[in-house]
């Protein structure tokens, strides 16, 4: 048996490898698989060195075979080859990552890959698998997003530490506020923008822990203050001065008249581009719906199809192209074409994402569709997301009060007061 004590960078380690043979898992030739257990800080990892002896020769006392025979020379010689590539291993591992556990140490035994102890090696490992699921049950734009965090990520340790990568067990709370501070300061982000990519941050910081190459979570003590995020929807004459408003330049149409058309149905521009023929559908009194599953949520909604995107369908016939009823158009062409709406309409700021929030208030809560159907037709999963979209207007409160106040009348009267000239208030 092979132990030993040890103490690094402060902290004390116990150590010990035995080898001993399994006697009721002997082979039918009378020989038993000799095994072996490393042991740190009472956790224990078994492993085989894959070598069958005799019962009656193994010593338990000594860890060894007895005797002097060939067999008996050959099979110690093994054991402390073996105690040796241990201990290189022990060694070698615990001043690179600065701590020891049994299992890496058998890791390394067995040959199995040395998990990634560097933050943007793991995250680039990160991004490598997200991208062959790209597809399959994750979105490309999520991809991007992963993409993108992990090069400000990289810009930051060059900029603040001229590093071109970190170690994970030296991630503290103070790396985490200088790169709060790095996005906030010198790449002047917005809040919601840093928090997204602090979202990312974490999600391979939890990763390391998983892994076990970090053991504290540098998150723990951060707090990131998160500001409620204003989601604006489209007035009633930004609307009509969008569809009304004579466009000479064809893209700049098509993309105004896709937008529309997200107005009047709540798609989304990914769920849009996915829509096709197989799609649209005849209901019992030949209504037109889209069904179709979300690509975000992986939810069905079901769409009623009003006059105007009908329309729009039917005007775009001729650039179908395999089934689908739009041409999609990269989000660089739809912000540069947006932004000649914006001046062409007099409309500030135009995002593809405002045309959902203007179905969930403008379209639908503002006209008296409840807020479970409006839930129901943008595919939520929650009446909470729902009500991020489907805002109260002062137009549709004040119609709101008018009709209770109708209701109220007569019904709730205070009694009148006979001289109320000559009442006065007892005093308190």
């Amino acid at each position: 048996m092979k132990t030993k004590k040890n103490e690094h960078k402060g902290q004390r380690s116990t150590y010990s490898v035995i080898f001993y043979i399994k006697k009721g898992n002997c082979k039918k030739n009378g020989l038993c698989p000799l095994m072996g257990r490393i042991t740190i800080d009472g956790e224990n990892k078994a492993f085989s060195p894959k070598i069958d002896i005799e019962p009656d020769l193994w010593d338990a006392k000594t860890n060894r075979m007895s005797g002097k025979s060939r067999q008996s020379l050959s099979v110690n010689d093994k054991i402390e080859k073996y105690i040796r590539k241990i201990d290189l291993y022990y060694d070698e591992i615990l001043n690179e990552l600065g701590y020891i556990t049994a299992e890496l140490v058998k890791n390394a035994l067995d040959g199995v890959g040395q998990k990634e102890i560097y933050l943007l090696k793991l995250f680039k490992e990160h991004n490598d698998e997200f991208q062959l699921r790209v597809g399959v049950d994750k979105a490309k734009a999520t991809y991007v997003k992963y993409r993108r965090a992990y090069d400000r990520l990289t810009d930051f340790m060059r900029y603040q530490y001229g590093k071109e990568d970190f170690l994970l067990r030296s991630l503290t709370l103070s790396f985490i506020e200088d790169y709060d501070f790095y996005l906030r300061n010198v790449r002047k982000m917005a809040n919601n923008t840093i928090s997204d990519h602090m979202t990312h941050l974490k999600k391979i910081v939890s990763r390391a822990i998983k892994q076990g190459t970090l053991h504290k979570n540098p998150f723990f003590e951060y707090r990131h203050q998160q500001t409620a995020m204003v989601c604006r929807f489209l007035q009633p004459d930004e609307l009509e001065r969008i569809m009304q408003t004579y466009i000479p330049s064809p893209l700049t149409c098509y993309i105004r008249d896709i937008f529309v058309f997200a107005c009047f149905t709540g798609l989304a521009y990914a769920d849009l581009c996915n829509l096709s023929e197989e799609n649209l559908k005849t209901g019992d009194k030949g209504k037109m719906w889209i069904c179709i599953e979300r690509q975000k949520s992986k939810t069905d909604c079901y769409i009623p199809l009003m006059k105007l995107p009908l329309q729009i369908i039917e005007k775009y016939r001729y650039l179908r192209n395999e089934g689908k009823l739009f041409k999609t158009v990269s989000s660089g062409c739809l912000a540069s074409h947006f932004r000649k709406l914006e001046a062409l309409c007099g409309v500030k700021h135009i995002t593809f994402h405002m045309a959902r929030h203007t179905f969930g208030t403008q379209i639908t809560l503002s006209q008296g569709v409840s807020i479970a159907s409006i839930s129901k037709i943008l595919g939520h999963t929650s009446i909470k997301t729902t009500q991020i979209y489907a805002k109260v207007t002062s137009q549709k409160l004040n119609e709101d009060i008018k009709i209770l106040s109708g209701q109220m009348k007569g019904k709730y009267v205070l009694p009148e007061v006979n001289h109320i000239e000559s009442y006065t208030l007892p005093s308190c």
